[in-house]
Protein backbone atom coordinates (compact mmCIF):
# COMPACT_ATOMS: atom_id res chain seq x y z
CA UNK A 1 0.00 0.00 0.00
CA UNK A 2 1.31 3.67 -1.16
CA UNK A 3 0.33 6.35 1.22
CA UNK A 4 0.51 9.97 0.81
CA UNK A 5 1.24 12.23 3.58
CA UNK A 6 0.53 15.84 3.81
CA UNK A 7 1.57 17.98 7.10
CA UNK A 8 0.92 21.79 7.12
CA UNK A 9 -0.09 21.95 11.00
CA UNK A 10 2.48 25.08 11.30
CA UNK A 11 5.22 26.57 9.59
CA UNK A 12 6.69 23.72 7.47
CA UNK A 13 4.72 22.29 4.11
CA UNK A 14 6.18 18.65 3.97
CA UNK A 15 4.67 15.67 1.51
CA UNK A 16 5.70 12.49 1.69
CA UNK A 17 5.34 8.93 0.10
CA UNK A 18 5.55 5.54 2.49
CA UNK A 19 5.10 1.95 0.88
CA UNK A 20 4.17 -0.09 3.72
CA UNK A 21 6.52 -3.03 2.26
CA UNK A 22 9.11 -1.15 1.14
CA UNK A 23 9.44 2.02 3.73
CA UNK A 24 9.64 5.41 3.00
CA UNK A 25 10.52 6.33 -0.75
CA UNK A 26 10.76 9.78 -0.57
CA UNK A 27 9.73 13.32 1.00
CA UNK A 28 9.95 16.78 0.00
CA UNK A 29 9.50 19.95 2.71
CA UNK A 30 9.04 23.75 2.65
CA UNK A 31 10.24 25.24 5.32
CA UNK A 32 8.60 28.81 5.88
CA UNK A 33 11.70 29.97 9.06
CA UNK A 34 12.79 32.86 6.28
CA UNK A 35 9.27 34.14 5.85
CA UNK A 36 8.58 34.71 10.02
CA UNK A 37 11.74 35.65 11.34
CA UNK A 38 11.36 39.11 10.91
CA UNK A 39 8.31 38.56 13.08
CA UNK A 40 10.00 36.99 15.46
CA UNK A 41 7.31 34.15 15.48
CA UNK A 42 4.80 32.54 13.58
CA UNK A 43 1.71 34.58 11.85
CA UNK A 44 -0.74 32.38 11.19
CA UNK A 45 -2.52 34.45 7.78
CA UNK A 46 1.42 33.99 6.62
CA UNK A 47 1.29 30.74 7.20
CA UNK A 48 -1.88 29.58 5.55
CA UNK A 49 -0.61 31.59 2.65
CA UNK A 50 2.53 30.16 2.15
CA UNK A 51 1.05 26.29 2.55
CA UNK A 52 -1.53 27.50 -0.53
CA UNK A 53 1.20 28.06 -2.66
CA UNK A 54 3.74 24.85 -2.20
CA UNK A 55 1.71 22.13 -1.58
CA UNK A 56 0.60 21.02 -5.07
CA UNK A 57 3.88 22.04 -6.58
CA UNK A 58 5.87 19.88 -3.33
CA UNK A 59 3.28 16.76 -4.48
CA UNK A 60 3.78 16.76 -7.88
CA UNK A 61 8.05 17.32 -7.34
CA UNK A 62 7.80 14.56 -5.08
CA UNK A 63 6.05 12.08 -7.31
CA UNK A 64 8.17 13.19 -10.53
CA UNK A 65 11.14 12.64 -8.47
CA UNK A 66 10.02 8.26 -7.41
CA UNK A 67 8.57 8.54 -11.23
CA UNK A 68 5.05 7.36 -10.20
CA UNK A 69 1.86 8.97 -11.47
CA UNK A 70 -1.09 9.73 -8.74
CA UNK A 71 -3.02 7.01 -9.65
CA UNK A 72 -0.03 5.26 -7.78
CA UNK A 73 -1.27 6.09 -4.47
CA UNK A 74 -3.85 3.89 -2.52
CA UNK A 75 -4.41 6.25 0.72
CA UNK A 76 -3.45 9.98 1.54
CA UNK A 77 -3.18 10.48 5.09
CA UNK A 78 -3.05 14.54 6.85
CA UNK A 79 -2.65 15.98 9.60
CA UNK A 80 -6.08 16.94 10.83
CA UNK A 81 -4.49 18.41 14.26
CA UNK A 82 -3.66 19.79 16.87
CA UNK A 83 -2.04 23.12 14.72
CA UNK A 84 -2.97 26.23 13.45
CA UNK A 85 -6.97 26.42 11.81
CA UNK A 86 -6.08 27.70 8.47
CA UNK A 87 -2.67 26.25 8.20
CA UNK A 88 -4.61 22.68 9.22
CA UNK A 89 -7.33 23.42 6.47
CA UNK A 90 -4.91 23.84 3.57
CA UNK A 91 -3.78 20.00 3.85
CA UNK A 92 -7.03 18.35 4.63
CA UNK A 93 -8.50 20.46 1.65
CA UNK A 94 -5.89 19.16 -0.64
CA UNK A 95 -6.10 15.62 0.89
CA UNK A 96 -9.98 15.34 1.14
CA UNK A 97 -9.92 16.34 -2.75
CA UNK A 98 -7.48 14.16 -3.99
CA UNK A 99 -8.75 11.40 -2.09
CA UNK A 100 -11.82 12.45 -3.76
CA UNK A 101 -11.04 12.26 -7.15
CA UNK A 102 -9.12 9.08 -6.92
CA UNK A 103 -12.13 7.29 -4.99
CA UNK A 104 -9.19 6.42 -2.58
CA UNK A 105 -9.24 6.51 1.80
CA UNK A 106 -8.44 9.65 3.72
CA UNK A 107 -6.69 8.92 6.92
CA UNK A 108 -6.86 12.00 9.45
CA UNK A 109 -3.39 11.99 11.81
CA UNK A 110 -2.47 13.36 14.87
CA UNK A 111 0.25 15.49 14.32
CA UNK A 112 1.92 14.23 18.01
CA UNK A 113 1.50 10.97 17.01
CA UNK A 114 3.40 11.03 13.77
CA UNK A 115 5.88 12.75 16.17
CA UNK A 116 5.67 9.66 18.01
CA UNK A 117 6.41 6.94 15.44
CA UNK A 118 8.96 9.02 13.39
CA UNK A 119 11.68 6.62 15.12
CA UNK A 120 10.03 4.06 12.74
CA UNK A 121 11.03 5.39 10.17
CA UNK A 122 14.69 4.50 10.70
CA UNK A 123 16.55 0.86 10.00
CA UNK A 124 16.54 0.50 13.63
CA UNK A 125 13.24 1.51 15.37
CA UNK A 126 11.45 0.31 18.69
CA UNK A 127 8.64 -1.98 19.05
CA UNK A 128 5.58 -1.78 21.31
CA UNK A 129 5.31 -0.88 24.15
CA UNK A 130 7.99 2.36 25.15
CA UNK A 131 8.23 5.27 26.64
CA UNK A 132 8.32 8.41 24.18
CA UNK A 133 9.79 12.24 25.40
CA UNK A 134 8.54 14.05 23.45
CA UNK A 135 9.85 17.61 23.26
CA UNK A 136 9.18 20.38 20.79
CA UNK A 137 8.34 24.23 20.94
CA UNK A 138 4.77 23.38 21.96
CA UNK A 139 5.39 20.20 23.97
CA UNK A 140 7.10 18.95 26.62
CA UNK A 141 5.39 15.40 27.55
CA UNK A 142 6.45 11.84 29.04
CA UNK A 143 3.72 9.08 27.40
CA UNK A 144 3.26 5.35 27.90
CA UNK A 145 3.04 3.94 24.12
CA UNK A 146 1.23 0.50 24.14
CA UNK A 147 0.48 0.15 20.45
CA UNK A 148 -0.74 2.39 17.54
CA UNK A 149 -3.44 4.71 19.29
CA UNK A 150 -2.76 2.87 22.67
CA UNK A 151 -1.25 6.40 24.46
CA UNK A 152 -1.16 7.51 28.23
CA UNK A 153 0.48 11.04 29.17
CA UNK A 154 2.34 10.54 32.50
CA UNK A 155 4.35 13.90 32.31
CA UNK A 156 3.70 17.03 30.96
CA UNK A 157 4.23 20.99 31.11
CA UNK A 158 2.80 22.92 33.70
CA UNK A 159 3.79 25.77 31.67
CA UNK A 160 6.15 26.38 29.24
CA UNK A 161 7.25 24.01 26.54
CA UNK A 162 11.11 22.99 26.78
CA UNK A 163 11.65 24.52 22.70
CA UNK A 164 9.63 27.35 23.42
CA UNK A 165 12.23 28.40 26.40
CA UNK A 166 15.41 27.61 24.44
CA UNK A 167 13.61 29.85 21.74
CA UNK A 168 12.76 32.41 23.95
CA UNK A 169 16.32 32.24 25.81
CA UNK A 170 17.98 32.57 22.72
CA UNK A 171 15.57 36.04 21.30
CA UNK A 172 16.52 37.30 25.65
CA UNK A 173 20.51 36.35 23.87
CA UNK A 174 19.83 38.12 20.78
CA UNK A 175 20.18 35.05 18.46
CA UNK A 176 16.49 35.81 16.65
CA UNK A 177 14.15 33.55 15.52
CA UNK A 178 13.72 30.45 15.51
CA UNK A 179 16.30 30.49 18.55
CA UNK A 180 16.84 26.78 19.63
CA UNK A 181 19.68 25.74 17.32
CA UNK A 182 21.55 28.86 17.45
CA UNK A 183 21.61 28.80 21.62
CA UNK A 184 22.80 25.52 21.01
CA UNK A 185 25.76 26.28 18.68
CA UNK A 186 26.02 28.74 20.85
CA UNK A 187 26.33 26.75 24.30
CA UNK A 188 29.30 24.76 22.60
CA UNK A 189 31.60 27.71 23.20
CA UNK A 190 30.66 28.11 26.98
CA UNK A 191 31.34 26.50 29.70
CA UNK A 192 29.89 25.91 33.29
CA UNK A 193 30.64 29.64 34.62
CA UNK A 194 27.23 30.56 35.92
CA UNK A 195 24.20 28.31 37.56
CA UNK A 196 20.73 28.20 36.76
CA UNK A 197 17.64 26.34 38.30
CA UNK A 198 16.39 22.65 37.48
CA UNK A 199 12.74 23.04 38.29
CA UNK A 200 11.17 19.98 39.26
CA UNK A 201 14.60 17.73 38.83
CA UNK A 202 14.16 16.49 42.46
CA UNK A 203 10.73 16.18 42.72
CA UNK A 204 8.92 12.15 42.60
CA UNK A 205 6.71 13.52 39.97
CA UNK A 206 7.02 12.92 36.00
CA UNK A 207 5.77 16.56 35.01
CA UNK A 208 7.75 19.51 33.69
CA UNK A 209 8.15 23.25 34.62
CA UNK A 210 10.54 25.30 32.31
CA UNK A 211 9.29 29.05 32.65
CA UNK A 212 10.86 29.88 36.18
CA UNK A 213 14.32 28.55 34.39
CA UNK A 214 13.16 30.89 31.37
CA UNK A 215 13.04 33.72 34.19
CA UNK A 216 15.95 32.72 35.68
CA UNK A 217 17.96 33.42 32.75
CA UNK A 218 16.28 36.91 32.29
CA UNK A 219 17.50 37.69 35.38
CA UNK A 220 21.20 36.44 35.01
CA UNK A 221 21.26 38.35 31.56
CA UNK A 222 20.58 41.70 33.04
CA UNK A 223 23.01 41.31 35.78
CA UNK A 224 25.51 41.31 33.45
CA UNK A 225 27.32 44.63 33.41
CA UNK A 226 28.92 43.59 29.96
CA UNK A 227 27.16 40.66 27.39
CA UNK A 228 29.74 40.09 25.20
CA UNK A 229 30.32 36.44 22.83
CA UNK A 230 31.85 34.39 25.83
CA UNK A 231 29.38 35.92 28.27
CA UNK A 232 26.00 35.01 26.03
CA UNK A 233 27.71 31.24 25.18
CA UNK A 234 28.48 30.25 29.03
CA UNK A 235 24.85 31.66 29.80
CA UNK A 236 23.48 29.53 26.50
CA UNK A 237 25.64 26.55 28.14
CA UNK A 238 24.18 26.46 31.55
CA UNK A 239 20.35 27.12 30.34
CA UNK A 240 21.06 23.89 27.34
CA UNK A 241 22.27 22.22 31.15
CA UNK A 242 19.97 23.26 33.23
CA UNK A 243 16.92 22.14 30.70
CA UNK A 244 18.97 19.10 29.41
CA UNK A 245 19.71 17.48 33.28
CA UNK A 246 15.88 17.61 33.94
CA UNK A 247 14.46 15.60 30.20
CA UNK A 248 17.29 13.23 30.99
CA UNK A 249 16.48 12.72 34.66
CA UNK A 250 12.75 12.56 34.26
CA UNK A 251 12.69 10.05 31.14
CA UNK A 252 14.64 7.59 33.49
CA UNK A 253 12.17 7.51 36.01
CA UNK A 254 9.67 7.62 34.12
CA UNK A 255 11.43 4.18 32.33
CA UNK A 256 12.61 2.86 36.49
CA UNK A 257 8.48 3.22 37.48
CA UNK A 258 6.56 1.81 33.72
CA UNK A 259 9.50 -0.86 33.96
CA UNK A 260 10.40 -0.30 30.40
CA UNK A 261 13.64 -0.76 28.92
CA UNK A 262 13.01 1.48 25.18
CA UNK A 263 13.01 4.98 25.37
CA UNK A 264 12.28 7.44 21.88
CA UNK A 265 12.98 11.09 22.14
CA UNK A 266 11.04 12.82 19.04
CA UNK A 267 10.06 16.24 18.40
CA UNK A 268 12.23 19.37 17.66
CA UNK A 269 14.13 19.66 20.98
CA UNK A 270 15.41 15.88 20.20
CA UNK A 271 17.53 17.26 17.65
CA UNK A 272 19.61 18.46 20.51
CA UNK A 273 22.78 17.13 20.51
CA UNK A 274 23.73 17.63 24.30
CA UNK A 275 20.80 16.01 25.05
CA UNK A 276 21.16 13.11 22.82
CA UNK A 277 24.84 12.53 24.41
CA UNK A 278 23.30 12.72 27.58
CA UNK A 279 20.65 10.49 26.55
CA UNK A 280 22.96 8.12 25.11
CA UNK A 281 25.66 7.40 27.67
CA UNK A 282 22.64 6.97 30.42
CA UNK A 283 21.64 4.43 28.62
CA UNK A 284 24.92 2.41 27.63
CA UNK A 285 25.37 2.50 31.56
CA UNK A 286 21.67 1.85 32.51
CA UNK A 287 20.45 -1.35 30.15
CA UNK A 288 17.91 0.58 27.92
CA UNK A 289 18.15 1.25 24.24
CA UNK A 290 17.06 5.10 23.04
CA UNK A 291 15.76 5.68 19.74
CA UNK A 292 15.70 8.87 18.00
CA UNK A 293 14.28 10.27 14.58
CA UNK A 294 16.94 11.04 11.95
CA UNK A 295 17.37 15.08 12.47
CA UNK A 296 15.63 15.79 9.51
CA UNK A 297 12.49 13.93 10.76
CA UNK A 298 13.10 16.04 14.53
CA UNK A 299 10.97 18.84 12.81
CA UNK A 300 7.60 18.69 11.44
CA UNK A 301 7.96 16.18 8.17
CA UNK A 302 5.28 14.60 5.57
CA UNK A 303 7.29 11.00 6.57
CA UNK A 304 5.71 11.05 9.56
CA UNK A 305 2.42 11.41 8.65
CA UNK A 306 2.57 9.03 6.07
CA UNK A 307 4.17 6.26 8.09
CA UNK A 308 1.42 6.81 11.01
CA UNK A 309 -1.33 6.95 8.43
CA UNK A 310 0.06 3.44 7.21
CA UNK A 311 0.09 1.73 11.09
CA UNK A 312 -3.02 3.32 11.50
CA UNK A 313 -4.85 2.62 7.78
CA UNK A 314 -6.95 -0.23 9.58
CA UNK A 315 -8.02 2.03 12.17
CA UNK A 316 -8.83 5.37 10.52
CA UNK A 317 -9.56 5.32 6.95
CA UNK A 318 -12.09 6.96 5.74
CA UNK A 319 -14.37 7.62 2.23
CA UNK A 320 -16.24 10.19 3.20
CA UNK A 321 -14.30 12.84 2.05
CA UNK A 322 -15.31 15.10 4.58
CA UNK A 323 -12.69 17.19 5.84
CA UNK A 324 -12.27 17.92 9.95
CA UNK A 325 -9.38 19.67 11.41
CA UNK A 326 -9.22 19.86 15.35
CA UNK A 327 -6.62 22.89 16.03
CA UNK A 328 -6.78 22.07 19.70
CA UNK A 329 -6.79 18.08 20.13
CA UNK A 330 -4.92 16.04 22.99
CA UNK A 331 -3.25 13.00 22.41
CA UNK A 332 -5.59 11.45 25.26
CA UNK A 333 -8.84 12.33 22.65
CA UNK A 334 -6.94 10.55 19.58
CA UNK A 335 -9.70 8.37 19.16
CA UNK A 336 -12.47 11.15 19.22
CA UNK A 337 -12.26 12.58 15.55
CA UNK A 338 -12.95 8.96 14.04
Amino acid sequence: MLVLGIETSCDETGVALYDSKKGLLGHTLHSQVKLHAEYGGVVPELASRDHISHIIPLIDQLLKNQSLQIEAIDSIAYTSGPGLSGALLVGSCVAEAMACSLNIPSIPVHHLEGHLLAPMLEQESPSFPFLALLVSGGHSQLIHVRAIGNYSIIGDTLDDAAGEAFDKTAQLLGLGYPGGLALSNLAEKGGPFFTLPRPLLNSHEFNFSFSGLKTAALTLIKKQKILNESIKANIAYEFQEAITDVLVKKSFLALEHLNLNQLVVSGGVGANKKLRKKLTQLSSKNNFKVFFPAFEFCTDNGAMIALAGALRYHLSAKNDFKYTVKPRWRLSEIDSIF
